[in-house]
């Protein structure tokens, strides 16, 4: 087995390539389907086709973005939690939808990278649903753990026999220490997210925006100090400045 390791729009993209072919990790956002494209053809010198899978770990842009349209162009099969299909459905999904896109053009200019095109699709059209402990179809040496708490629906993905484990957004860091995500929609998931990771005692771990890391090199229980006791999304921050004003109006009577 071997792990490509590619810089993303604003993620790292993890490829896998072994003997049934090769597995895509996440679903990049749209502006990385070309990287991920050219890489396969370029660099690997394999047809599109060789790509057989791509996992969706949660519904975020920089992570479900490209799915369908790697699928088109390469043929490969999208894969998921069952929870994910569901995450921007309604009036409410729709609007947390243009507000993670715009936080994702936010996050690139952070970055010096230009705007490009990420908008996709909210309402995901997987091919198959991926449940806790599944091992992943034609790649039975990956197996599924269910880690939610930054959405409901996030999947981190364990490669067995050499104890690598990939868990995209469940860890972020902001001025050099290691912090939840933000959003944390379910505080609680979230911090048994966390201690599952720890007990896995993964040797080596990777994440959607940072560096990989040796497992025992991070301290679990100093994240987990730092994990929101309520939840800490759009819809809680929006709620919490109305509370605010409204609070500062009538102490301003």
């Amino acid at each position: 087995m071997q792990l490509h390791i590619i810089p993303g729009y604003i993620q790292n993209i993890y490829l896998v390539q072994d003997a049934a072919g090769l597995l895509l990790l996440d679903g990049c956002s749209r502006a990385d389907v070309s990287t991920v494209c050219d890489f396969i053809s370029q660099k690997l010198a394999l047809p599109l086709t060789a790509l057989k899978l791509v996992v969706v770990t949660h519904m975020h842009p920089d992570h479900a973005g490209g799915a369908h349209l790697l699928r088109r162009k390469t043929g490969a099969r999208i894969a998921c939690h069952p929870k994910a299909c569901l995450w921007y459905s309604g009036l409410l999904g729709r609007t947390a939808h243009v507000i993670d896109v715009s936080l994702t053009w936010w996050v690139a200019n952070r970055l010096g990278k230009p705007k490009r095109h990420i908008w996709y699709n909210p309402i995901l059209k997987a091919d198959m649903v991926l449940l806790d402990e599944q091992l992943l179809p034609d790649f039975p040496d990956w197996q599924v753990i269910y880690t939610p708490g930054h959405t409901d629906h996030d999947v981190s993905l364990m490669h067995q026999p050499s104890k690598q484990l990939y868990i995209a957004d469940l860890i972020v860091s902001v001025k050099k220490r290691l912090v939840p995500p933000y959003p944390v929609c379910h505080p609680n998931q979230y911090k048994q997210s966390l201690k599952r990771v720890s007990a896995l005692q993964p040797n080596q771990l990777y994440f959607a925006h940072l560096p990989p890391r040796a497992g025992d090199s991070i301290n679990f229980n100093d994240i987990l100090a730092q994990a929101p006791t309520l939840p800490k999304n759009h819809w809680h921050s929006m709620r919490n400045r109305i509370l605010h004003t409204l609070g500062w109006q009538s102490n301003s009577h």
